[in-house]
């Protein structure tokens, strides 16, 4: 029941999320060795936080990398999930700022409740919108959801604009696109990690 679900309790990806990584580096072909280890890096490190201000992302083993985003600042949330993913349960759901930036601002993955937890963050982005003094109540009971559902290939996309905002509706980013950018950065950071592990040897020695 929606009713029962609680994004607070959200801390870690699901298992399952291993298993789709695990598949997607068998499609890296030869790079599968780095492609597994740079995205187990990224599933084992990866910490959730959800609180009453917004939402936060961690991950990284040499470089953690952090991400806060509070509800105010939220203008678009997108919900992706490819074949394999629905296969699985699993889908994507992209946080996107007006900051200007082409690609997704956070991507949470390894959500078995996605659409429940797509749902609370559309509903705190709205009301951290329509928060005004004297009435916020009344104002939140008066809106209403702006949802327009958008099928691409074998990927199903539903986007969620706040009302009075204006909506660009486009082909989404696939989620095997957006994983395969964050493994090319975890190898990055690993990349940048060893060699500065190198660095200090020969200054040592």
């Amino acid at each position: 029941m929606e009713s029962s679900f609680d994004p607070a309790t959200i801390q870690r990806p699901d298992r399952k999320l291993l298993t789709y990584y695990i598949f997607l580096s068998i499609l890296a072909g030869p790079a599968f060795p780095l492609v597994l280890l740079s995205l187990y890096i990224r599933y084992s490190t990866l910490r959730y936080k959800f609180d009453a201000d917004g939402v936060s992302m961690s991950h990284g083993l040499f470089f953690r990398r952090e991400v806060n985003l509070t509800f105010r600042r939220l203008q678009d949330i997108h919900l992706t999930h490819n074949l394999l993913q629905r296969w699985m349960g699993l889908a994507t759901i992209s946080l996107q700022t007006a900051s200007g930036n082409a690609g997704a601002e956070m991507a949470i993955e390894g959500v078995l409740q996605a659409e429940a937890l797509r749902d609370f963050l559309y509903a705190r982005m709205r009301g951290a919108r329509d928060d005004r003094p004297g009435g916020i109540a009344s104002t939140f009971a008066r809106a209403s959801a702006s949802v327009v559902t958008d099928s691409v290939g074998t990927d199903s996309v539903v986007t969620a604009s706040v009302v009075g905002q204006p909506t660009e509706v486009s082909n989404a980013m696939h989620s095997n696109e957006q994983t395969t950018a964050l493994a090319l950065q975890t190898l990055v950071e690993i990349r940048d990690a060893l060699q500065i592990l190198v660095n200090r040897q020969e200054t040592r020695a």
